[in-house]
């Protein structure tokens, strides 16, 4: 056949984080005693009140087609969060309930980009950004986070890179892949710029939960009302509930934006899952301890992740403040040789690792740092503490 396929579709990269927990999951399979660093998913049941109400509501015949944009009570109660926990005032009709973190962002690029629309995304950056960009017809625009800064960019950098073509700046905070966190200032001066040259952001928030010792998540959005106008709130319950299967995330916006996305939705996936919903509802509005556990226990794997790394030879990391993620400076291990050979980077690094230690990272080139490579502590104790003894035997041998 001499059809020619999708351009746009071709040009998309698969995601390597998904490719690696593929490969390490493979191997575990084989009977290979297998180390997985790379996922970002708890590994937490989904609370049994959670799953609870999910089954209760397919035995109650919850089971069919809800309005696309979600159901109205799921949307009061995101209302009700966003006001008690973000400090954000939105109505019911500022909601979208979708299918997952990655559609609510899929919906809000698809909704305010034109072709050539530019969008500014800091690196690092959650490799699916510049992808979800470029399938809505927008052009990714990167600047760079300094380690000296925690990996985050400054208000003067933003200011730096807006063209006449720019539409929005995506903040994510915490950060995925670093753990990071924008406090309060560092939010504002941003938020002048923006307004300044009246563009949007899109706030990911999804890791907002997690967030470690005096530190605090502030909203964007929550900021002053010019801001707020301008601002896509983007969470969802995949992290901080354990849901990540469920995909219910949700955004809150303008009502003009909420309605385009809806209308995008309604064409895309008709509505988001009637029985997650539920489920999300009850994660919601019910008891909250088993968030605060999860928390209390991704801390104490924070803390002895980041001592132990701290103290390998060849590597540098910054001590995280949210998610769960340690971002590692691997540039002076891959000048190093491994069995008489260059390693020459990250991703070489990760291949040793994974062949040669059974342990899986995410080297971190499509994350837009070539010489990084990403932990996940979203994994037991036990697990940690054996994947840390591989990686640190395999720098003393260097």
């Amino acid at each position: 056949m001499s059809l020619t396929l999708s351009k746009k579709a071709q040009a998309v990269k698969p995601s390597s984080t998904l490719a690696i927990t593929a490969k390490a999951k493979e191997m575990r399979a084989q009977g290979i005693d297998v180390v997985g660093f790379g996922a970002g998913e708890p590994d937490f049941n989904t609370p049994e009140n959670v799953c609870d109400s999910a089954i209760s509501a397919i035995k109650e015949g919850f089971t069919k087609y809800t309005p696309a944009s979600g159901t109205n009570e799921l949307k009061e109660a995101i209302c009700k969060k966003f006001k008690e926990f973000n400090g954000i005032d939105y109505a019911p009709n500022q909601i979208v309930i979708s299918n997952g973190g990655k559609h609510s962002l899929s919906n809000v690029f698809d909704a305010i980009l034109n072709p050539g629309d530019e969008v500014i995304i800091p690196a690092p950056y959650w490799l699916s950004y510049p992808e979800m960009v470029k399938l809505s017809d927008g052009v990714p625009v990167t600047i760079v986070g300094e380690r000296e800064n925690g990996y985050k960019v400054t208000a003067s950098q933003v200011q730096d890179a807006i063209t006449p073509k720019t539409k929005a700046l995506i903040l994510n905070t915490p950060s995925n892949p670093t753990g990071m966190i924008y406090e309060e200032e560092e939010l504002r001066k941003i938020a002048d710029v923006v307004v300044k040259n009246d563009i949007y952001v899109v706030a990911d928030e999804m890791y907002e939960y997690l967030i470690y010792g005096e530190e605090k998540h502030v909203s964007i959005a929550s900021l002053h009302e010019e801001i707020y106008k301008r601002t896509i709130t983007c969470s969802g319950l995949s992290k901080s509930y354990a849901m990540t299967g469920w995909r219910i995330g949700y955004t809150g916006s303008s009502v003009e934006i909420a309605k385009l996305m809806g209308s995008v939705q309604s064409h895309a996936t008709s509505n988001p899952n009637s029985i997650a919903q539920k489920a999300a509802l009850e994660a919601l509005t019910g008891p909250q301890d088993t968030v605060d556990n999860m928390r209390e226990e991704f801390n104490k794997r924070r803390v002895y992740m980041y001592e132990r790394v701290s103290k390998m030879p060849h590597v540098y990391l910054l001590e995280p403040k949210g998610a769960f993620y340690v971002f590692i400076d691997v540039s002076k291990a891959v000048e190093k040789t491994y069995k008489g050979e260059a390693i020459n980077s990250a991703a070489r690094l990760a291949e040793i690792l994974l062949a040669d230690y059974n342990t899986a990272v995410v080297p971190c080139a499509d994350f837009g740092f070539p010489n990084h490579i990403r932990l996940s502590y979203a994994i037991s104790m036990e697990q940690i503490e054996k994947g840390l003894d591989r990686f640190e035997s395999f720098l003393k041998s260097l």
